[in-house]
Order: C-alpha cells, then structure tokens, then sequence
C-alpha cells in the first residue's frame, strides 16, 4: 500500500489511509469530523467552539543543542494537534481525544488534579494534567474550565507531539480564564509560554527534556525559519532566499514506538552532557555549558579530559562541531542554497549517529535508503533519539522517488514495520492559531 502523506495518531498506533495528496483545508476538515463524531458518544456539546491547532516541528539545527546551550534554528510543520474547546461556567475539564477514543471522557477539576503515577504515566492524560498542575505550582489560580475534544496527527517521536499537546493545553487554560502571559512581546509572544510547557514534561512528567521543541512550535511563522538565541533569549526570523516550492521537507516515521524520554538514551545523552559542563565549568572560568567553550578551550578540554571522561567528550565534540556548522547553514537558508542546507542538515546526522550516538536502527535504515535517492540533498535523525522519525530535505519533484525507495526498501530492511511505516511531506506553517466557526 502506498504511503504518501499517511497519517498518525497523538501518542498512538498510526492510522493507515491509502495513498493520497491531501491539502491542509481537507485534513483540517477530516480532523472536525473526527471531533465532532467523538464528542456526540461521550456527551460534549461543542456547538460555536473555538478551536486551538498547534503544529509540530522540524529542527535544521543544532538537534540536542538546547540542553547544551547552542543557538538553534528551525521550522513550524503543517502536522498539528487540534483542540476544540468551549468555555464552561464552573472550574471542571471535561476532554476526550479522537487518538484514545477507548479510553472515554477525562474529568477533573482545576487546581485538583492528581499527582503522577504508573497508570497516569502512560495515559496521554498526563498532558492536561501537567498543565493544570505546572500553572497551580506557578501561582495561577484557575477558576474556569472548559469541554474540549482534541485530535492529532503529528507522526510518531521526532516532531514534538508532547510539545504541541502541552503548549496547547497551556494557551487554552490561560484564554478560558483570561490570563494574559508575562512579558508579552511585539508579536504577542511570551517566553513564559515556552518555560510552562517545558514544565509539564520536566516537572510533572519527570522528562529530561529541553526548549527546542516548544521554541520551534510555539513561535513559528509561516514561511520563515525561527533563529533562538539562548544568551538573550531573543527570537529572530529567518526569511528563505528562494522559492518554498523549489524543495521539499520529508518526515520519515518509521512505526516504531518510542518511549518517554525519561526512558531513552537522551536522558543518558543528557546526563553525560551536564556532567562534562560542570567539568568544564570548573576548569574554565565563564564557561557553563559546551556552547561557550572557545576553539582552544576546546582543544584543552578534550586533550585533558577524554581520557578520564571518553563518552562525554564524545558528546562534546559533536556539539562543538554542529555549532562550527550552524552559520553555515543559517546563511545558506537566507541565501536559499537549500543544497548547503541539506549538505549541513546530512553532516549534522553522521554526528548523532557516529559522535552523539543518539540514532537507531529503523532510523538509520530510513536514513540509508533515501540518501541513494536522486534529488535528497540531506537526512537524519529527528527528536530524541532511539526511535519515531527520520526527516529529510529534497529537490522539488523528488517526491515520489523517496517513497518509491521506501516502499521498496523499508518493509525488507524492517519486515516487522512493513505495514507501520508512512512518508510525510510537510509545509513551513505557524505554530499557533485560533479558529472560529468550524464546529
């Protein structure tokens, strides 16, 4: 069967469509149906309700920067978790998702929801949850709740589903409720936003997990790359010095199940990464993180160090050499040189692989099958690592060249994932917006 544009659920076993090219106004149509459809069985009443979509992400640089303090760069993507929602008087929540319809309606009330255990812990309930408990423990005092149904088809690990979900949360308890973030900028951003979101999964999920994904979501703007500077936190949007339809970004999901990253490799990754920093920090004044060292302070550290510490410095050195390449590619994207884009974007994944050691099997497998594809000028590794999706950059019209090769070469290399896997080619999108009147 092909799988061109194929579908998955939020958090979930993908849903397997036919091939088809789907515009974004005929997904958007076919995710309402679904919520409409699920809130009639469970007893919600969404007529006139708002509806919050939250895209996913594409990160072009540096992957696994964040936690490291390097400058990051990349892009909204056109594969989204919709909430529809509608305010309600009183301070419950009552919400279902369309991705988990067997488990019913989810109710609690604000301010009272519980504290994280095993079964919370692998129910996506633990995403509302989060937030209602993040916003209590950061001194909001919620009085409003509201009936929503959400539905998502973000592709599996790799494109920040968990991010999404939980900037979507956030914002949608805030508007019910009236609350207006700190700080707000001149787009009518708020940092706060980023720091809440990445609280539902570090401080109530116990997840390692850093800001890339809620950066790279929550300020996204169609047609532009997103450019975070950590020292300032100062956002900066990058436009592309080319034509959007001259080159195509590519998410390969490889149907693997990947678990929370409190569970995978990153948190090892991390770890290794934090425990050289203090190194690092104590025998260089001013330096917190791999980020800052200099070239020669670089060069002191792994002459020093790789013995007694060999994995970190590994971990060091891939970081340091992405930095070395992300003005590279920050021009090239401004230049619209999409092929030095994908040649960095190409580089960046023989780091995670060889140096980070991040990568996985089916992932790799997806990476070796399109770099032999005419017209893919790069790919790698998405997210955090282990397992979910490969991404990739190709030359316009080499669409279904790539699926062709996949379709082909996936289910042989990978017989257990021969009817799991799906291609996604996606466009440059904002990470947030409202809309009015779809139900």
């Amino acid at each position: 069967m092909d799988r061109l544009n194929v579908l998955s659920s939020h958090i979930g076993a993908p849903e397997v469509h036919p091939f088809r090219l789907t515009s974004g106004d005929v997904e958007q149509d076919r995710a309402m149906s679904k919520i409409k459809a699920l809130a009639d069985e469970v007893g919600i009443n969404l007529s006139g309700a708002r509806v919050r979509r939250t895209s996913s992400r594409f990160c072009l640089a540096v992957e696994h920067g964040d936690y490291n303090g390097t400058e990051l760069f990349g892009v909204g993507t056109d594969r989204f978790i919709w909430l529809a929602y509608k305010p309600r008087s009183d301070n419950k929540v009552n919400i279902a998702s369309v991705n988990f319809k067997h488990d019913g309606k989810l109710t609690f009330t604000l301010g009272q929801s519980p504290t994280l255990n095993e079964e919370i812990s692998h129910s996506w309930a633990r995403f509302p949850y989060g937030a209602d408990n993040v916003l209590k423990a950061a001194g909001y005092n919620l009085t409003k709740g509201f009936d929503a149904v959400l539905y998502g088809n973000i592709p599996g690990g790799g494109m920040s589903r968990s991010a999404s979900l939980s900037i979507n949360m956030i914002l949608t308890m805030f508007e019910v409720n009236s609350i207006t973030p700190k700080n707000l900028d001149s787009n009518g951003k708020s940092y706060e936003i980023v720091e809440l979101a990445q609280k539902v999964e570090t401080d109530y999920i116990g997840s390692p997990s850093g800001y890339l994904d809620q950066i790279m979501i929550y300020y996204a703007k169609a047609g532009l790359g997103t450019h975070f500077i950590p020292a300032t936190k100062e956002i900066r949007y990058v436009p592309l010095g080319c034509d959007p339809k001259d080159f195509s970004i590519g998410a390969l999901d490889t149907g693997t199940d990947r678990p929370g990253l409190e569970k995978s490799t990153y948190k090892i990754r991390k770890d290794e990464c934090d425990l050289i920093s203090s190194v690092l920090a104590k025998r260089f004044p001013g330096v917190k993180t791999v980020a800052d060292l200099t070239p020669s302070q670089y060069e002191t550290a792994m002459k020093e160090f790789s013995g007694k510490y060999p994995g970190p410095c590994q971990r060091m050195r891939y970081i340091f050499e992405a930095k070395g390449r992300f003005s590279t590619l920050l021009a090239a994207w401004k230049a619209g040189d999409i092929k030095t884009v994908g040649s960095v974007f190409r580089e960046d994944g023989h780091g995670l692989r060889d140096i980070y050691k991040i990568s996985g099997p089916e992932l790799e497998s997806m990476c070796d099958i399109v770099r032999t594809v005419p017209g893919v000028l790069g790919e790698r590794m998405l997210g955090g690592g282990d397992k979910g999706a490969s991404g990739c950059i190709i030359e316009a019209g080499s669409e279904q060249h790539v699926l062709a090769a996949v379709s082909s070469g996936y289910p042989r290399s990978r017989p257990e994932m021969a009817n799991k896997w799906a291609v996604h080619f996606v466009k440059v999108c904002d990470g947030v917006a409202v809309l009015d009147g779809l139900l």
